[in-house]
């Protein structure tokens, strides 16, 4: 994390700062144009160290920068009939006419052009290029389509190219020291992309990467597994769960040596032990959703930034009716915004509680994406957990019964500071019915509660790293290793202790499905001594006189020394 290296940080708030003094406040546009020089500085870096991996292998690597790229608006409309002569001299041609000399669009070549030359290049070429990166058909060129490059002024630009420069070279240091370059590239762009959620957008609020491990790691997802996020924003729970299974492969693959990270979490970014199969079935299988088009764009480009060439990230609402995709994923991991109440007009006919909440909807929702044994990881504000309206009660009942609900983790408040204050929960279930089986028999026997009460990081809104991983680690090693045999008997929660199980029977013996912890742990009282009431007065008076006799103090007229005296008196 950031906090460990000061001098990272000061350069990105630099970088923040120059892109304040050059006219873009808007945290969402300056986001989005910082990835886009980002992700054109990335796109050279790996490219040049393909090539040199190949070169050393003896493997053959076709360039992005080799060659001539031909803008779409000249490009000639190829006949479907013609033949593959034809196509290659129509190509020739374009290319003769209106062919870019790839390699000029290098991060490394471009950066070294005078300032006005540099802007106009990369508004005109270098920019169209990213947008037409992986062909016109894709989908990333789809959701680029509408992306524009808005960086007003040359100076502006020289800045940033600079900062990100020096932002990458104290990376590699830092690589060099022993971290994958991939994660510190990752925590940099998770610390950008937090400025997103200074307001909370939408009642949208960026997960922290230790609490997307922490449901990774709860979750386990597989290779082959089918992953998604209906409301996946910057796609950090996609990432999170990439992570987690290429070091899973890393680990069975024979890698050693692989240290926790600074909240206990073994996780690699290297995926030079994948092989090219088991890297086209994880392309395949990370899926994400959301209504909103800037962050569809920054979530393709954080996936691909991280290795995922191709993601599958598309802008869509999944509550609306026009979304019609039913038992279809393995994992899904989510923190569904909470914006209140959605439009009635356009909610999916599907959905069942008769609610216009978005908490309830989603969760709705999860489950219905979900295949049979498919399981989830959802955030949600503790609201919902004893909420009384009918909506709250047929969600948390679907739970239980239709689901079995494996765990209920209370969050303190202070873990989504300083972007919101709310208190949340995260929910772990299986779905083990579908919506139009009839349900022989609930699908939950016990439900494991867990109440977090550090993340590791203090809950102020400096959320300053504390020693040690907090509950991280004691939640997966207990949640892993829970046991109703033993679990349900001890439910006093204290620091030592904070886990236990309950029988779905008590969770709907009251007809509520109440899933509060407070409801179902055992309150610990704990015995005070207090010193006898004659002490403790004698130390007060001595306070006010000192070592007065008693003839002084049989002589008091009045005031709280005189009260004090009476008081004794009193109780003997």
């Amino acid at each position: 994390m950031l906090q460990n290296n000061p001098e990272l940080k000061s350069k990105i708030d630099q970088l923040w700062n120059k892109f304040w003094a050059g006219g873009i406040s808007n945290p969402l546009t300056a986001i989005e144009q910082i990835t886009y020089l980002l992700f054109m500085k990335r796109l050279d870096e790996l490219d040049q160290k393909k090539l040199a991996d190949a070169e050393w292998s003896g493997e053959s690597y076709q360039s992005k920068f080799a060659d001539k790229w031909v803008p779409p608006e000249h490009r000639t409309t190829i006949p479907v009939d013609a033949s593959e002569h034809e196509k290659l001299k129509i190509q020739q041609q374009d290319e003769e006419k209106h062919g870019i000399d790839r390699k000029d669009l290098r991060w490394s070549e471009f950066k070294h052009k005078p300032a006005e030359e540099m802007l106009t290049h990369v508004q005109l070429k270098v920019f169209p290029f990213l947008k037409d990166l992986n062909g016109t058909e894709s989908n990333f060129t789809h959701h680029m389509r509408n992306a524009v490059f808005i960086i007003p002024k040359p100076s502006l630009l020289v800045e940033a190219i600079k900062t990100i420069d020096e932002i990458f070279l104290i990376m590699e240091k830092d690589a060099e020291k022993g971290q994958n370059f991939q994660d510190i590239q990752g925590d940099v762009y998770e610390f950008l992309l937090s400025e997103i959620a200074s307001a909370g957008k939408n009642g949208q609020f960026r997960t922290p990467r230790h609490i997307i491990k922490l449901m990774a790691d709860l979750v386990q997802p597989k290779l082959g597994h089918k992953i998604a996020d209906p409301a996946c924003g910057t796609s950090g729970f996609l990432l999170g769960a990439y992570q987690y299974i290429v070091t899973q492969l890393a680990i069975n693959a024979g890698t050693k040596d692989l240290k926790p990270d600074e909240d206990g979490f073994v996780r690699t970014s290297v995926a030079s032990t994948l092989t090219p199969e088991a890297q086209a079935i994880l392309d395949a299988s990370l899926f994400g959703f959301d209504i909103d088009g800037t962050m569809v764009r920054l979530g393709l480009m954080n996936l691909m930034m991280h290795g995922i060439d191709e993601p599958q990230i598309d802008y869509k609402d999944t509550l609306s009716k026009s979304f019609d995709e039913e038992g279809q994923y393995n994992i899904i991991m989510a923190n569904p915004p909470f914006t209140g109440n959605i439009d009635k007009g356009d909610i999916n006919e599907r959905f069942q509680s008769g609610t216009t909440k978005s908490e309830l909807l989603f969760l709705e929702n999860i489950y219905h994406l979900l295949i049979k044994g498919g399981t989830a990881g959802v955030i949600i504000p503790q609201g919902v957990l004893f909420g009384s309206g009918k909506a709250f009660k047929y969600i948390r009942q679907l739970l239980v019964d239709r689901c079995d609900l494996k765990a209920v983790i209370t969050i303190p408040s202070g873990v989504f500071k300083p972007y919101a204050g709310v208190s949340t929960a995260i929910l772990i279930f299986t779905k083990v019915w579908d919506a139009q089986d009839k349900v022989t028999k609930p699908a939950t026997e016990y439900t494991w509660f867990y109440e977090m009460q550090s993340d590791g990081y203090s809950l102020d809104d400096k959320r300053t790293k504390q020693e040690g991983f907090g509950d991280l680690q004691d939640i997966v090693a207990k949640y892993h290793a829970r046991n109703p045999e033993t679990d349900c008997e001890d439910r006093a929660i204290n620091d030592e202790h904070k886990c236990f199980m309950v029988p779905r029977a008590e969770i709907a013996a009251e007809d509520s499905y109440d899933l509060q912890l407070a409801r179902y742990k055992t309150d610990v009282f704990e015995e005070v001594k207090y010193e006898a009431a004659s002490v403790i007065l004698d130390r007060l008076i001595q306070a006010e006189v000192g070592e007065a006799n008693e003839y002084d103090l049989a002589n008091v007229k009045g005031g709280i020394l005189k009260k004090l005296l009476e008081l004794k008196e009193m109780i003997g």
